[in-house]
């Protein structure tokens, strides 16, 4: 089996999740070199996982021997490390979003085509083995023509307000996971969002601007129809479940617990809590995701998701910001 040399550029909490899934996946991978301008413990993750380099600059991990790189900086980085990678020859895995400007995607995505290297955005629910299934139930066509989609997200605990600040706001921090899973699900465009949204979790994050409780109604272009509910705080765990309904049935799904076993006693019936965040419920899809990445590499085959998602994602996002700032349903049409 080909080794592939990496790089990861980015070692914050998810760049750190990252390392630990790579460095797990030895016959695939070797991490030869990291990079973070402030995290004070470099030296230390780099003695742990056995990575040789590490450096403050990220275009010292692009001037190693690597064939690839992991990008898990802030998001402000992202399009600059992207064209870099690709122009010294790279296969990119990055974190969303691409950017938040769409102009600077599209130039993004463009110079990825110029250079003929490999770009897969890090919707890494997509990898879930949930969510996989109903896609390809749709794909298949064993639930029919999709008539109804319903994507459910909600965390357990709004992030910090310093977050919320340069966050983008709820939808295209989000929610822009779910808008991408309902493209997914649909296997279809979506051609019409409109949104409503309100601050019912933390009054503070309103005074910033932003939202924490949101409902988005879409419109597709195979004729389905589909909704999306967010909210930042439920008080029982991460809760991510979908469904489509089709001319044929339906196919759901509940979210992952240890076990499904129901304990009855004299005080009631006991489940297994759901898992508190993300990190806990897609472990294993953010190790799928990078055996999906390692296989587009070396097999040349298109990753399961491509710049494009990330393109469209990112303008459905915003879409929905201007259906709720205008209070009325936004039409698409993407050229």
């Amino acid at each position: 089996m080909k080794k592939i040399k990496i790089g990861v550029i980015g070692v914050g909490r998810i760049g750190k999740m990252h390392i630990k899934n790579i460095s797990n996946l030895r016959d695939m991978f070797e991490i030869v070199s990291i990079s973070d301008p402030v995290n004070p413990k470099l030296a230390e993750i780099a003695q742990e996982y056995g990575i040789k380099n590490y450096y403050q600059n990220y275009q010292d991990v692009l001037n190693d021997d690597i064939d690839a790189v992991v990008i898990a900086s802030s998001t402000d980085t992202h399009a600059e490390i992207i064209t870099a990678a690709a122009q010294s020859g790279k296969q990119i895995m990055c974190e969303k979003p691409i950017d938040t400007d769409i102009d600077r995607i599209k130039k993004v995505l463009k110079i990825i085509d110029d250079c003929g290297v490999t770009l897969q955005i890090g919707f890494n629910r997509r990898f879930d083995h949930n969510f996989r299934k109903i896609h390809d139930y749709v794909v298949n066509d064993v639930v029919g023509s999709p008539h109804i989609i319903k994507v459910s997200s909600r965390d357990p605990e709004p992030p910090s307000y310093d977050y919320i600040k340069v966050s983008g706001g709820l939808f295209s921090d989000m929610m822009i996971h779910d808008l991408d899973m309902v493209r997914y699900l649909s296997n279809s465009e979506v051609t019409e969002v409109y949104a409503q949204g309100t601050v019912l979790v933390d009054s503070e994050i309103g005074k910033l601007g932003d939202i924490d409780t949101a409902i988005v109604s879409l419109k597709f272009a195979n004729g389905a129809l589909g909704v999306i509910d967010n909210s930042r705080q439920a008080v029982y765990g991460y809760d991510q479940r979908a469904e489509v309904f089709g001319s044929k049935g339906q196919a759901f799904t509940e979210n992952d617990k240890d076990s499904n076993v129901e304990l009855d006693l004299n005080d009631g019936g006991h489940l297994d809590k759901i898992p508190y965040f993300f990190i806990d419920r897609y472990v294993q899809a953010y190790i799928d995701e990078f055996k999906e990445f390692y296989n587009s590499i070396v097999n040349g085959t298109k990753p399961m998701v491509t710049g494009l998602d990330g393109l469209r994602a990112v303008q459905l996002a915003f879409a929905c910001k201007e259906s709720l700032e205008k209070h009325e349903p936004i039409k698409l049409n993407f050229d």
